[in-house]
């Protein structure tokens, strides 16, 4: 999947790609949240953003023969189209997601390209469609089959079905089987979740803009308008990371394939934070230290114990595999050592499947992955420097699977190839197996570091 966007923030253009693991780092203000925001914003909505339409008679089969059925051959060959329309309607509702003045993204485009050349025959899906107390009516299809066969579980005379109902249930169906293997599931970890982890339940964004609201007792006030704007001051990643915050309690009740199969990983992590999160019966979050009988509010614990707090709960409650996990600053309030063992954690679940895109200042993070993927060829010396250092097999990084971008300023092609420009964008890094990443973005200031050093201690003598 290619991602294009022009004149988004500090980016005046840029193209980047999803790897299995995909990371931009950069300088403040280049423009690295505006690309994960907008990715984030599009893989969240896109159900929401595509359109595709079906017959009436499609619908009236199903109510008049009690089953009808769609050639989903046919949506596949306007896909292209559908995705495009999609695009530019996203693009539209751009300064929803960024709860930003529509002006600042009056010229903004986000656009995304997909190999939609996926052999649908192979795809089974199947869905039932309940009332609160009934099944109405089931959609399947088989393995070798290009048709959604829609079937009716109740008799015609019994419930009433609106028809635009079952057109959107349809259309959903159809979205699900040709794009839903395309788009992963996103989780986001934004940068503000550490002040998120602390005032969670205060976090209330619809409470606080309708107490505003009342609290100015000249002002008429429309309900539905209150209602509909009470979100508009966030933008959607944050709101969504709020969300799932405010909500833990509830989500621990959950169980990721992780927990079940992988919980050497949940022990990973615990070890990262040195300790534990719990939620008692009372429904109250604590972290409990390891190896101490104490238990500590979110106020009480340490900074990196609440910026990881939405990750350790995504890890070990709500993980499915073909996830993108997208973490802004993983780095934030931890100590080098948990840096890399952050980025070693970051390795073992792309080898669960779930995809994990990142952006780092970090040094440590970069150069702990780069060891990752020098150790993963295969040579003997390598393999005793990975046994030794305690590197496991699962932990190690094939080069071809990762993507890096340095956001800064580079000659870019506009106007369809025909000029050169210097603009922000995001250019891609150089990944060698023998090397790893070139990490530009942290070399130089590194280097200019080591250049006054030196000459602070040599100069004089």
């Amino acid at each position: 999947m290619k991602i294009t966007i022009k004149n988004l923030g500090p980016l005046r253009q840029a193209e980047f790609s999803l790897g299995d693991l995909t990371i931009i780092c950069g300088q403040n203000n280049t423009g690295k949240t505006y690309a994960t925001y907008a990715l984030f914003g599009f893989l969240q909505t896109w159900r929401d953003m595509l359109s595709i339409s079906i017959s009436e008679v499609v619908v009236d089969r199903l109510l008049t023969e009690g089953s009808t059925s769609v050639d989903v051959g046919s949506i596949l060959t306007d896909a292209s189209k559908i995705l495009e329309f999609g695009c530019q309607m996203y693009s539209s509702r751009l300064p929803s997601v960024f709860a930003a003045a529509p002006e600042r993204f009056k010229d903004s485009e986000f656009s995304v390209s997909v190999n939609l050349e996926q052999d649908l025959l192979n795809e089974k899906y199947e869905h039932r469609i309940k009332s609160a107390t009934t099944d109405l009516f089931t959609l399947s299809k088989q393995i070798d089959s290009p048709l959604l066969q829609v079937t009716l579980l109740v008799s015609k005379g019994r419930i009433q079905i609106p028809k635009d109902a079952i057109s959107r249930v349809i259309t959903d169906a159809l979205k699900e089987i040709v794009f839903g293997k395309i788009f992963p599931r996103p989780f986001i970890a934004s940068a503000e979740r550490t002040g998120a982890a602390i005032f969670r339940k205060e976090l209330n964004f619809a409470k606080n803009r309708i107490l505003e609201e009342l609290g100015q007792k000249s002002k008429s006030i429309d309900p539905f308008d209150l209602l509909t704007k009470a979100f508009d001051d966030y933008a959607l990643p944050v709101k969504v990371n709020v969300d799932f915050t405010r909500d833990i309690e509830s989500i621990a009740k959950q169980s990721s394939f992780i927990a079940v199969e992988h919980p050497g990983i949940l022990g990973d992590f615990a070890d990262i934070i040195g300790g534990e999160y719990t939620v008692t019966r009372n429904d109250e979050l604590y972290y409990v230290p390891k190896g101490k009988k104490i238990k500590l509010s979110m106020d009480e614990s340490s900074s990196a114990v609440r910026s990881l707090l939405d990750i350790g709960f995504y890890l070990r409650n709500v993980a499915q595999r073909g996830d993108l996990l997208m973490v802004d600053e993983p780095e934030l309030n931890l100590h080098p050592e948990n840096q890399r063992r952050v980025a070693r954690l970051f390795a073992r679940l792309v080898h669960l499947g779930i995809k994990v895109f990142i952006t780092t200042h970090s040094d440590y993070i970069i150069k702990e992955l780069n060891t990752l993927i020098m150790l993963h060829q295969d040579k003997p010396h390598l393999k005793a420097i990975a046994e030794r250092e305690g590197y496991r097999r699962e932990e190690l990084l094939e080069a071809s699977g990762i993507k890096v971008y340095i956001a800064e300023e580079a000659p870019v092609m506009v106007d369809g190839g025909k000029r050169k420009i210097r603009c922000q964008t995001l250019t891609p890094a150089d990944i060698q197996p023998d090397v790893g990443i070139e990490a530009r973005s942290f070399d130089s200031t590194i280097e200019k570091m080591n250049q006054i050093q030196e000459e602070i201690i040599w100069a004089d003598r």
